[in-house]
């Protein structure tokens, strides 16, 4: 037995499975994909470097070559995803497309000027190992980019889910997958390797009429439940009722409408290079602190 196997949160060919059936029917519900591509390619305005090279992991359908445009520099972007059908539909935006797993990436070491990932790898079951991966994947002072849902992702609907059940079976089952903080996310960066780590987070707040319409663009999107410890059969449809209901009496707004909240981490860290910015070490400063306090401080520090 390997104590050192990473726990099997996700059941990842459930996950294959739920996007395979997505790519049939994706351009009605991946308004959320475009939303926070446009947002990840947007970052690449803001890095003065051309990245010739790009691996765009776990690419749906294709949403960040659709964003991407002349941004970064880009001649040659590789699209991967773990669903076929996915990836069949990301070839159509005329950049190659190959089925990988994020968890076991086939490229060699330094492939990379840059790696973009959309809303993919809060899938992942070894975040750490794919980040090391992916850091391995990058040429020196090579780029990531990558964003991912957080913790407070459709907080309303675990709420209301989790009322029901207690109500209508006597307890809770896990349904919404668990997502991670900025401060784990943060961690992990250190740990791969990498250099210069920045986070931040958005906020996009979607308006459904119900919640019927949130569970079906969840499905529409691929994004609906792959938790390994979930119940196998399907959910009753009472306890759906009633979570339906309560979604309703709790959160609806002054238009008749409930929202949903979309927590999206942006991660922007880097391979480590020869010329990135290095701190001193400790007692190697060479500016005189009462040189830039003023000689008239000197005696108070």
């Amino acid at each position: 037995m390997n104590t050192n196997a990473p726990m099997q949160v996700f059941d990842r060919t459930t996950v294959m499975r739920h996007r395979d059936r997505a790519a049939k029917q994706l351009a009605a519900h991946d308004f959320l994909f475009m939303e926070a591509a446009d947002r990840l390619c947007d970052r690449l305005d803001d890095v003065k470097r051309k990245f010739e090279t790009a691996l765009d992991l776990g690419c749906h359908g294709g949403e960040v070559a659709k964003n991407l445009g002349t941004r970064g520099g880009i001649k040659d972007l590789t699209q991967t995803d773990i669903s076929p059908a996915m990836a069949a539909l990301a070839e159509k935006t005329g950049h190659k497309a190959m089925v990988v797993d994020e968890e076991n990436l086939p490229f060699a070491d330094e492939t990379f000027d840059l790696v973009l990932s959309n809303l993919s790898l809060h899938w992942v079951n070894d975040l750490p190992g794919a980040l090391i991966q992916i850091r391995k994947a990058l040429k020196p002072d090579g780029l990531m980019l990558a964003s991912v849902f957080a913790e407070r992702t459709l907080w309303e609907l675990r709420e209301s889910m989790m009322a029901a059940e207690i109500e209508i079976e006597g307890g809770i089952s896990p349904r919404v997958s668990p997502f991670a903080t900025v401060q784990d996310l943060g961690s992990l960066l250190g740990r791969a390797g990498f250099a210069l780590p920045v986070l931040d987070t958005d906020t996009i707040t979607v308006s459904y009429p119900d919640a019927f319409r949130l569970m079906a663009d969840l499905r529409g999107m691929g994004e609906n439940g792959a938790v390994s410890g979930r119940r196998k059969t399907f959910t009753r449809e009472d306890t759906i009722l009633r979570a339906a209901s309560y979604y309703q009496e709790k959160f609806i707004d002054d238009d008749g409408r409930i929202p949903a909240t979309f927590d999206i981490v942006t991660m922007t860290a880097w391979a480590p290079g020869p010329n990135q910015p290095q701190p001193l070490k400790p007692g190697t400063g060479e500016v005189n602190l009462s040189l830039v306090l003023g000689e008239e401080n000197k005696d108070e520090i």
